[in-house]
């Protein structure tokens, strides 16, 4: 639609929070790739993914080590985080940038952004110790999407508030979930491959959890769901 706004930007400026997370997931990636092609690092540069996933992936065999020794350093709690920015090719990066762009600019508009940041990173850190209590696996778990699914799980509640808002039925907002979940139920099976799929739900639920705290309203809404439940 034409805008008669002559001074408009012809793109939608973008919160600040989702460039801020593009830049980060983008910005490591474009270092690694300049590293693997000679332009940075030498001969090491070739290293350095492998060195950084050594270092700042997710490990279930580390986290299975913390609890059973109740040791908690701050080295190993920062891969909680520091996973969702490390990726195993460029296409994986690029995928994890195109989705924080498209989600998360839509969930950003609508909540504060130091509540993404909270969404982004609590969805990360969440399902990666559930996916270690849940599954027993012994490689190192790296990307963001498990973030990302808390991003969509944020999606989902404001877009199933905004449905039952207008009198419509709340359940469409889950059709991007039910989508995704197909496709990587589909991709598990035929061709096998990691249990990372449950990180991603586990993100979704974490994600839309949060949201019913930091979105417009939502502590008040949080109050009523708890006074529901102490009468019950």
């Amino acid at each position: 639609m034409y805008d008669p706004d002559m001074n408009a930007a012809p793109i939608n400026p973008l919160p600040w929070v989702v460039v801020l997370l593009v830049v980060a997931i983008g910005g490591i990636e474009l270092v690694f790739q300049a590293a693997e092609a000679g332009y940075l690092g030498g001969q090491q540069g070739i290293g350095w993914r492998l060195a950084m996933v050594q270092k700042y992936a997710f490990s279930d065999t580390m986290f299975d080590w913390m609890r059973i020794n109740g040791l908690y350093s701050a080295d190993n709690i920062l891969r909680f985080f520091s996973y969702s920015f490390i990726h195993q090719t460029f296409m994986h990066a690029v995928f994890a940038v195109v989705f924080v762009l498209a989600i998360g600019k839509f969930v950003a508009e609508v909540i504060n952004p130091f509540a993404v940041l909270a969404i982004f990173f609590g969805s990360a850190a969440g399902a990666a110790a559930i996916y270690s209590i849940a599954l027993d696996q012994q490689y190192a778990m790296i990307g963001a999407y498990p973030a990302i699914y808390g991003l969509i799980g944020a999606f989902t509640w404001l877009r199933f508030t905004a449905l039952q808002g207008n009198g419509q039925s709340g359940l469409r907002a889950f059709n991007l979930i039910i989508f995704f979940m197909c496709i990587a139920i589909f991709y598990k099976i035929v061709f096998g491959g990691t249990n990372e799929w449950l990180a991603e739900l586990m993100g979704f639920f974490i994600g839309f959890l949060l949201t019913i705290v930091f979105a417009p309203n939502g502590q008040a809404r949080f109050q009523r769901l708890l006074d529901i439940a102490r009468r019950r």
